[in-house]
């Protein structure tokens, strides 16, 4: 892709995305997400009322009155996107593949946290650590990342979730809100996501196409694992093959299920044969309750 070609496509996106964040999630972002981090502010003099499991005893100690700690809302958050990059998400067979999926849902993320004066961070990855932008805030930062998301080329094919949050853990330090914009293709990584959603707010976006659930019959085809490369011809017109198949898809998404709301994580599904906005209003939505 041409300079002149990306710059149009960089425009094209933010355009849609920023006018969506303008319009429709601006007000939702911030009451599903402000408000879940507290920081301390200062010790005072203990009043009738106040909860008893705030008192600084050190403080207490030291003066011989009693003190409590007062906590204020986090003014500044920050937005981390954990987006797989494999070359399982460079597929769709409806409206857009789950790449260009991504990338308009982290745009429209991205434009949200910046007008709520947020930070935002992306971690790329397949089955190794693909590229680290650290937060940052304003306009220009966001177009870098719109820019990474259509211009990346991986340099590997898999997927492996589990050492992306361990990587997760290990850079990103302060109390964030961490978004998981993956097809989610992969298990193994019920570990890290335990330890990540002890510290961080996580919301597991599950982006799919309806061909991955449901195989159609259309007789002796052949297929290539856009993982792995292998290529192999498959029958679809018997029931076993297309079972198995399905079976397979059933698994990962039962799995991303139980392990996401086990660790007390979001999730949410999106498929690349409806409008995502919808889907992300509704889910904003819910969380503001």
């Amino acid at each position: 892709m041409d300079t002149a070609a990306l710059l149009k496509k960089v425009r094209k996106i933010e355009i849609k995305t920023k006018g969506l964040s303008n319009h429709i999630f601006s007000g939702e972002y911030h009451s599903a997400f402000k408000g879940r981090g507290m920081s301390f502010s200062e010790v005072r003099d203990y009043q009738f009322g106040d909860d008893v499991r705030n008192i600084d005893w050190n403080v207490t100690a030291r003066t011989g009155n009693a003190h409590v700690k007062v906590f204020e809302e986090e003014r500044e958050l920050t937005v981390i996107l954990l987006i797989d990059t494999s070359r399982s998400s460079f597929f769709g067979t409806v409206r857009q593949m789950k790449n260009e999926l991504a990338t308009e849902i982290s745009a429209v993320l991205s434009f949200s946290a910046i007008q709520n004066n947020d930070k935002v961070g992306v971690i790329f990855f397949s089955d190794t650590i693909e590229k680290y932008i650290p937060p940052q805030k304003g306009r220009q930062h966001i177009l870098r990342i719109i820019r990474e998301l259509l211009y990346l080329n991986p340099k590997s094919g898999g997927t492996d979730l589990g050492k992306a949050l361990e990587y997760f853990n290990n850079v990103v330090k302060k109390r964030s809100i961490c978004f998981i914009l993956s097809d989610f293709m992969t298990q193994s990584y019920e570990a890290p996501l335990r330890i990540a959603a002890k510290k961080h707010d996580i919301v597991g976006m599950h982006l799919m196409d309806p061909r991955e659930e449901s195989l159609p019959n259309v007789g002796l085809i052949q297929v290539t694992d856009s993982e792995t490369g292998a290529v192999q011809w498959i029958d679809t017109a018997q029931d076993t093959t297309r079972k198995k198949y399905f079976n397979w898809f059933t698994a990962n998404h039962q799995y991303f299920r139980s392990v996401f709301l086990k660790s007390g994580a979001d999730i949410i599904t999106i498929s690349t044969h409806e409008p995502y906005e919808k889907t992300l209003h509704q889910f904003f939505k819910q969380r503001a309750k």
